[in-house]
């Protein structure tokens, strides 16, 4: 029902953020049916919690006043520079803030926006097309180069690093965890093996450890092999699930009664995280009840299914086609 009144009201305005500015580095999946579940108030106060390029904190921007307030975050270096241009450079109530969302309550209170004060928040999880597409960052294994993978390159360890320092059990639960790999011992063993006599150091080191690994096994995608071996490994690298679960926490916390948390996420452990956290105020979706025996229920669904793009959208932007988007009203 949600959807049916929101297409109505959106069929009626035109919104000329929607299309792709020329030079702009990624495109904003289910851009508006975000806007939608927002439910944007001029005077409001409203984060992007992934900034990246700018797209839905531009279509945020487009639609609150002079009054209101859009704080965005991301730990990205580019992302800070994407920041400082039009139209956010001009709109006094923007705010970027170069951090890990996990930290958003911090942040958020330096600003002077205090527990219960924020109108809506949207998180756009995963990498954007830019970072993919960027062979420095190693995140993709259609380019060679290095393999780092690190969302801040402020931090410590590479992916290099994790995978020439993990112990050979460790590497077995980090492909299986986080990537669901489909004989993640044997790879493990093999990364081992290799390091042993060279350490990883280049995208291509380890798509030739994945083709390793997939020499003798029929019916296996070695495409979708590859993505769910780099997810694991980028998951590991940048905490994901751990910093997913500090944000939804804190922004549990800084939404008003009525306030929208928006979560688009691509794979089923993202996924599967925000439903529960919606459900359940926790990571297990385990109903929780207080001393009276009430059951602690943070969210009401909004909708029950999450939101995918439709067939259009997918035509236009492929990179949208795993997107699932959920919304919860605190």
């Amino acid at each position: 029902m949600f959807w049916v009144v929101a297409k109505k009201a959106l069929a009626k305005k035109t919104f000329s953020y929607l299309k792709k500015p020329m030079g702009m580095y990624h495109v904003p999946a289910l851009m508006t049916e975000a806007m939608a579940a927002l439910q944007i108030h001029p005077q409001g106060v409203y984060v992007d919690a992934t900034f990246g390029g700018g797209g839905h904190a531009r279509a945020i921007l487009a639609q609150i006043g002079e009054g209101g307030r859009l704080f965005a975050f991301d730990q990205d270096e580019q992302a800070e520079a994407n920041a400082q241009q039009m139209p956010f450079a001009a709109h006094a109530g923007f705010r970027f803030i170069r951090a890990n969302f996990r930290y958003l309550k911090r942040h958020l209170r330096a600003w002077g926006v205090q527990p219960g004060e924020v109108h809506g928040i949207l998180a756009d999880l995963g990498v954007s097309s830019h970072q993919i597409d960027t062979a420095e960052r190693g995140f993709s294994f259609r380019f060679d180069g290095p393999l780092d993978m690190r969302m801040n390159p402020g931090e410590e360890r590479t992916a290099a690093d994790w995978l020439n320092e993990s112990t050979e059990a460790q590497l077995q639960d980090l492909f299986s965890r986080y990537g669901e790999v489909r004989n993640a011992r044997t790879l493990a063993r093999i990364c081992v093996k290799l390091r042993q006599s060279a350490p990883f150091r280049t995208t291509h080191d380890l798509v030739y450890a994945c083709d390793q690994a997939l020499r003798g096994l029929k019916g296996i995608d070695r495409t979708r092999y590859l993505a769910q071996v780099f997810q694991a490994l980028r998951i590991a690298v940048n905490d994901e699930m751990g910093a997913l679960e500090d944000f939804l926490r804190e922004a549990t916390e800084m939404l008003r009664p009525g306030g929208r948390l928006v979560v688009i996420s691509y794979h089923s452990l993202e996924d599967r995280l925000v439903k529960n956290w919606l459900k359940a105020g926790n990571a297990e979706g385990k109903p929780e009840s207080d001393f009276y025996g009430n059951l602690y229920r943070p969210f009401r669904f909004v909708a029950r299914k999450p939101v995918e793009p439709t067939e259009s959208e997918i035509q236009q932007n492929p990179r949208a086609r795993s997107a699932k988007m959920r919304i919860g009203e605190k």
